[in-house]
């Protein structure tokens, strides 16, 4: 037989254990829902980080911080090669926001935004990881990729492609990034 005190401490006991254990789902709840939203948010159309054409200096600081892979293509519109490239970044643009940065600059119209790169003809693809480091291919030759290193450190600083690719060979190239 039950007595009062008996229902009156497992009563006190569910109100110490469960509400406070709602309260903490609750609050979980809401951290989950604010941050997918930041992430979503992020990549969104209106984000000029995952814009395609480059029209202004590129932060590579704050594109390095997604922690996905980046490709950035130096060309420009009215040259052939470029111009066959141009749909597949743009594919490539769309179809990989959120999982790799695709970006492209027009050397002819920006050329200040190509200083610092070793830059020979156009167009010319820089790759950088998902760590935010130069790209080190497994077989540099395979992919006709050129590794940059500084002279006096010997430190890897950039990871190239010089002439047209294909969406195949960037998509290779990005998947051995770490692209998910």
């Amino acid at each position: 037989m039950k007595t009062g005190n008996d229902v009156k401490s497992k009563r006190d006991l569910a109100i110490k254990i469960i509400i406070p254990a709602l309260i903490l789902c609750i609050v979980a709840g809401i951290w989950t829902v604010r941050n997918s939203q930041k992430n979503i948010s992020s990549v969104d159309e209106g984000n000029p980080d995952f814009a395609l054409h480059v029209t202004e200096e590129i932060d590579l600081e704050k594109l390095k911080s997604y922690s996905i892979p980046i490709i950035i293509d130096f060309g420009a519109d009215s040259c052939i090669p470029c111009k066959e490239m141009a749909p597949v970044l743009k594919e490539l643009n769309e179809e990989l926001r959120g999982k790799a940065i695709v970006k492209f600059v027009d050397v002819w119209k920006y050329q200040s935004l190509a200083e610092g790169y070793p830059i020979r003809f156009i167009p010319t693809q820089f790759f950088y990881d998902a760590d935010g480091n130069p790209y080190n291919p497994k077989d540099p030759d395979a992919l006709a990729l050129e590794l940059y290193a500084m002279r006096d450190t010997g430190e890897h600083v950039f990871t190239v492609h010089e002439g047209g690719m294909t969406k195949e060979q960037i998509m290779a190239v990005l998947k051995e990034m770490g692209m998910k």
